[in-house]
């Protein structure tokens, strides 16, 4: 299995043996974006309700921020996510224009 960062699709390098364990604070080394969020979990999926497979988990306001859950596992994948300009792009923007509101 290989590991992508969301942000910028470049492979991860872990060196941890026995499943990849990344902590709260971990950054990807290509473009700096936290590892331990929502975007990179297995769990995530924006078509739901609360954007995540757990029914249980806590709702997390930044889904690219560092955070606390337990429930997070790295999402793995045999190719590289293809860049999602469309969808993710025009969320980014419009987060971007509003984020001075939350």
């Amino acid at each position: 299995m290989a590991y992508y960062c969301y942000k910028c699709s470049n492979e991860l390098e872990f060196a941890v043996k026995g499943g990849v364990q990344v902590g709260r604070l971990d950054t990807c080394d290509h473009c700096g974006a936290n590892l331990h969020c929502c975007k990179n979990c297995y769990f995530y999926d924006p078509s739901l309700h609360n954007e995540c497979r757990e029914s249980y988990t806590d709702f997390i306001r930044d889904r690219e921020a560092p955070n606390f859950c337990s429930s997070y596992r790295f999402n793995d994948s045999e190719e590289a996510p293809a860049q999602k300009a469309d969808l993710t792009g025009a969320k980014a923007k419009l987060e971007d224009l509003f984020k001075n509101l939350k």
